[in-house]
């Protein structure tokens, strides 16, 4: 039997029903193949970064899987597409946006993946509900790094 692993996804959505669109890729993260979903974080809402369009709705989740991360990767983009995510341009607005941040301690660099993800550093929508389920994983350095982009915890 494989071996499971912890691995961290960020959720996020800008068009439509938003903050239902999380709420169920959260239902629909728990119901992958082999992989179960641990915790998720409260809802944040954020201003668009290095994008346009309205206010994301963002959360993180903490998922146990027994599936490599280049499958679960192929999975996330599966509910996106499920979720009507479309592609126009980069950074477009979104229906879903699911980002496999980090696997196990898994360091990877391929063309379709990299682990942790090149850019969760760098952003609070990321940084703030990591922390808020995985305190660990998030320094107090980093939260400072980012203390600037806002991010709001919804009710």
């Amino acid at each position: 039997m494989t071996q499971e692993t912890l691995a961290y996804v960020a959720l996020g959505a800008n068009l439509g029903d938003a903050q239902g669109t999380v709420r169920q890729a959260l239902q629909w993260l728990d119901e992958l193949p082999d992989t179960r979903l641990v915790r998720a974080s409260s809802l944040y809402r954020t201003a668009p970064v290095d994008s346009s369009g309205p206010d994301y709705i963002n959360a993180v989740a903490q998922v146990r899987t027994r599936i490599d991360a280049h499958r679960l990767l192929s999975m996330l983009q599966g509910l996106e597409q499920r979720a009507g995510r479309e592609r126009p341009y980069p950074n477009a607005p979104r229906t879903l946006d699911l980002d496999l941040l980090l696997f196990g301690d898994a360091h990877t660099a391929t063309a379709q993946l990299q682990l942790p993800h090149p850019r969760m550093y760098q952003r609070a929508f990321v940084l703030v509900p990591l922390a808020e389920i995985a305190p660990a994983l998030v320094s107090p350095e980093q939260l400072q790094a980012v203390a600037g982009q806002g991010v709001t915890r919804m009710a």
